[in-house]
């Protein structure tokens, strides 16, 4: 069974049960994807439209308290009307009825078909209620009810942002939970020595807890940095309508409406004091999104230095990440490193969405953007697979990570690289010839200083001891009293 719904291009056949209409199919058609639209956004519209229908009863509420002996030339529309739009724009922002929507996420025409699907998806759910059957638009209507005082050009962009909100308080929370999982592992292994690399190649002695707290500290200032981005994109033009100038809407429903989207989304959101610059221009998703990209950063280095220290091409391996699935269909016994290898393709497709989100901002023309869709997407997109990385860091990586300190320490005494610990107490020469001493013999420092009695042996042995080693330079002190 099918209706026939009409538009000013022409007129379509619909399957009658349909909560999606004419423009919505449309969008289908002209925008042939497969990209699925974010849920996430998709409910954020349901908290947007709901207050625009609550502001709308308000208004109407107001108007004839104020005009009650008078006619007021503007056909409000019935509290049934009102009131049904209302609950099934909360069960939008439930997830509700997401199956009728059925724009892809990269479409044309600045979210006009986004706002239509909803709209529409609102009116025929809406007659639904009330008995009536989906496509009785002379009932309640898509554009006269459903679209109240609204333009795609605020409720798009301001949908996004409260969805981009919400996933921000998520990916703070995920970023906190994976830095008290790091700083377990620094306490743990505050004084686990290792040897410390640059450029590849053994360098200087350092601690697995100096290490832990470099991704720690990296994570904090994420942390901080994602904090701020609600300064960014707390403001809304919703009530600016098509541009930004209130045209065609009640003064009271722009003051009135990002009042009420606060007290249903809890957001910390405000109306825009240019509400026009609010709906042309979207540096703020650009400068958001770059916070993002440099979350992204520290979460590829972390899990690129893991990587190789876990790597069979350390012969000695001292840092085990832990077996989480089979890593081979032909080589038995074969465990590849996923979790990092999944961090960094998220981190890659991050970078790769910066450079669009930033083109595309820049694509803005004089009054409105019309590649917000796409930009929104992408953004939506670096949140969740952000979220996804720190929760799998948290869950799958670091409660199993081990160190295996023993090994680590007995390395780093065969390295040369502990000669540098002498260099204040015996000078480059002298530290140089240790070095080339345990090089040549394969030992380690204290049999190439039993040979060469360069330093005390005792004297070396607490040099050595972790707590040296670790410490922020030397005093003169340590230096007058060098035990020879």
């Amino acid at each position: 069974m099918h209706r026939i719904e009409k538009d000013l291009v022409g007129e379509i056949e619909i399957e009658k049960s349909a909560l999606y209409g004419i423009h919505s199919v449309r969008a289908r058609e002209n925008f042939p994807d497969n990209t699925p639209f974010h849920i996430e956004w998709y409910k954020a519209l349901g908290s947007v439209k709901r207050a625009c229908y609550e502001t709308y009863k308000n208004f109407k509420f107001a108007a004839q308290q104020k005009y009650e002996d008078k006619k007021i030339n503007l056909p409000f529309f019935s509290d049934e009307i009102i009131d049904s739009m209302t609950s099934v724009a909360k069960e939008i922002e439930e997830g509700k009825y997401f199956e009728w929507f059925i724009v892809p996420a990269i479409s044309g025409g600045a979210g006009t078909s986004i706002n239509l699907n909803i709209n529409e998806i609102i009116a025929n759910a809406t007659l639904l209620t009330l008995n009536y059957q989906p496509g009785d638009y002379n009932k309640i209507d898509p554009f006269e009810n459903a679209n109240i005082y609204q333009s795609t050009n605020d409720v798009i962009p301001t949908s996004l942002k409260v969805a981009t909100l919400k996933l921000l308080l998520e990916l703070e929370d995920e970023i906190n939970l994976l830095r008290q999982e790091v700083e377990k592992k620094e306490s743990k292994y505050r004084n686990a020595l290792r040897i410390g690399y640059t450029q590849m190649q053994e360098a200087v002695p350092t601690s697995y807890g100096r290490l832990f707290s470099t991704y720690s500290d990296a994570l904090s200032r994420d942390w901080w940095r994602i904090s701020k981005c609600f300064e960014r994109i707390k403001t809304v033009n919703l009530g600016g309508s098509a541009i930004g100038t209130g045209l065609t809407v009640p003064r009271y429903f722009i003051k009135e409406v990002v009042k009420t989207l606060q007290n249903i989304t809890g957001l910390p959101i405000a109306q825009a004091e240019n509400l026009q610059d609010n709906t042309s221009n979207h540096d703020s998703f650009v400068e958001i999104h770059g916070i993002l990209k440099a979350h992204a950063v520290n979460l590829e280095k972390m899990v690129s230095d893991l990587r190789l220290l876990s790597s069979d091409f350390q012969t000695q391996k001292e840092l085990n990440i832990p077996a989480k699935q089979t890593g081979s269909s032909i080589m038995p016994g074969k465990i590849n490193p996923v979790i990092p290898e999944f961090v960094i393709s998220a981190a890659h497709k991050i970078y790769s969405n910066d450079n669009l989100i930033s083109s595309l901002a820049g694509q803005g023309c004089l009054e409105l953007n019309p590649y917000l869709p796409t930009i929104g997407h992408a953004l939506i997109e670096s949140l969740k697979l952000l979220i996804a990385a720190n929760k799998t860091l948290k869950d799958n990586l670091f409660p199993e990570l081990e160190v295996e300190s023993e090994k680590a320490q007995k390395k780093l005494l065969l390295s040369p690289t502990i000669a540098t610990v002498l260099l204040p107490f015996i000078g480059y020469k002298k530290a140089t010839l240790i070095a080339k001493t345990m090089k040549k013999k394969k030992c380690d420092i204290f049999t190439a200083n039993t040979e060469l009695a360069f330093i005390n042996p005792e004297k070396l042995k607490q040099l050595l001891e972790a707590e040296n080693i670790l410490k922020e330079g030397f005093t003169l002190g340590e230096l007058y009293d060098d035990g020879n």
